[in-house]
């Protein structure tokens, strides 16, 4: 597993995020790609890390996720 780390400013907020060269080349596999194919192939992996780990919890029955709506 890639570890992404986060740049901050002096006041402490986050300005830049570094990420590990082997796992931008997984990423993007284009060295010309635009901008707006970049934004999309980071969604879809960050996406997708996401359904991961999802996929990893236990699933709430409909009142917790009705609970956890309210909170």
């Amino acid at each position: 597993m890639f570890e992404v780390e986060y740049l901050i400013d002096r006041n402490g907020q986050q300005k830049a995020v570094v990420i590990p060269i082997e796992l931008w080349r997984q990423i993007f596999t284009k060295e010309d790609a635009s901008i707006e194919t970049l934004s999309e192939e980071l969604e879809d992996y960050c996406l997708s890390k996401a359904m991961d780990e999802a996929k990893k919890t236990p699933l709430l029955n409909r009142k917790e996720a009705l609970d956890y709506l309210e909170e």
